[in-house]
């Protein structure tokens, strides 16, 4: 394998480093004490092949600065049902900055244990009656027979929403692991078949691409995966990653296992690291070190980290529509410029706007 070393400058260095298709980079940065731009840095190739040409890396540089993407990129958001009044407020100056972009669906979240069914209850039905939104349902296995479920599920076919999002849920507070209600639906693959036979719902999954952090291995949780579908689920909403790679390997092996149903990446913008950090490792998710570097210094200048975390959403999404992705799932966190702007880019916009250009 042969390797070379040649000095480019950092926004080529950006380029390259969403191309790996070609090279595999590794980087080598003297870091300025007063964390200056860097005018230039090394980049050491290790090539994949026993050689890549200097043709082969003229040609990967010299992309258009500005890609054209596919027309037909597709998104959905998510929010989670508002605890106060000031949180309301912000949820729904969030919905109205998002809806002109006509997602495919919105969906809105479900406590832990079950905390927030009427609060999501109320959150999904003002949607579905007050704006031209298609809105959808969590619903979890957490704390309720299954006649209480089932019962649920007959008040969101009856308020007009048709979507749920079926999820086997967190155990309640101060509870370590889940346990299945004695009456209930034990997992998220029985919910999905109980669903089935409740209204013809369309029904949304959760997939791991770094598998569930209960699973006893990948293959067990793939398997849970291949249940889920089969009982009646036509799309699988990803957890959230940061790194495209493991959403590409996660899809390969979802196709080998015989999973057919659209599989969704679902992608958080950063728009307070420390605090996304915080909520992937709970999660499971694995935060790149080269994350952490990106982000740091930034705590207190919130104006840059927006800057940074726009050009980091944007390269993720690039990535994943290059590799043949055209559908997305945002969870926003009730926040809407970071999501807004990615759509922007994605060619998402209101309608009309496309006029003026």
């Amino acid at each position: 394998m042969k390797s070379n070393a040649i000095h480019v400058s950092a926004k080529v260095l950006r380029n390259l480093r969403m191309r790996q298709d070609i090279l595999r980079c590794s980087f080598d940065i003297d870091a300025k004490p007063d964390r200056k731009p860097l005018s230039n840095v090394t980049l050491k190739t290790h090539f994949i092949e026993d050689f890549v040409s200097d043709a082969e890396i003229i040609e990967s540089l010299g992309s258009p600065l500005i890609e054209k993407l596919p027309p037909d990129i597709k998104v959905s958001f998510e929010f989670f049902p508002p605890k106060t009044e000031k949180m309301q407020t912000k949820l729904w100056s969030a919905i109205k900055r998002l809806a002109p972009l006509q997602p495919r669906f919105v969906s809105v979240t479900y406590g832990a244990g079950g905390s927030t069914r009427e609060r999501t209850h109320e959150t999904v039905a003002r949607i579905q009656n007050e704006t031209d939104l298609v809105a959808a349902a969590h619903l979890t296995c957490v704390g309720a027979s299954r006649g209480g479920v089932d019962d649920v599920a007959r008040r969101y076919w009856d308020a007009g929403i048709k979507h749920i999002v079926a999820l086997r849920g967190d155990p309640p507070g101060g509870e370590e692991s889940y346990s299945p209600h004695p009456d209930g639906y034990g997992y998220a693959s029985d919910l999905v078949a109980g669903l089935t036979k409740v209204a013809d719902f369309e029904i949304s999954v959760a997939a791991y691409p770094e598998t569930h952090a209960e699973a006893t291995s990948a293959d067990a949780d793939l398997d849970n995966l291949k249940r889920k579908i089969d009982a009646g689920a036509t799309r699988a909403i990803t957890q959230l990653f940061f790194d495209p790679d493991l959403y590409f390997r996660f899809q390969d092996r979802a196709a080998a296992a015989g999973i057919t149903v659209p599989i969704v990446p679902g992608l958080m913008p950063v728009t307070n690291f420390k605090q996304n950090a915080n909520f992937a490792k709970r999660s499971g998710t694995s935060v790149p070190s080269w994350m952490y570097e990106l982000f740091s210094g930034l705590d207190e200048d919130p104006g840059t980290r927006e800057l940074v975390s726009a050009s980091l959403a944007v390269e993720q999404v690039k990535r994943l529509v290059r590799g043949g992705v055209s559908e997305f799932h945002y969870y926003t966190l009730n926040r809407a410029d970071l999501s807004y702007a990615i759509c922007h880019v994605l060619g998402i916009r209101p309608e009309g706007d496309d006029e003026a250009i």
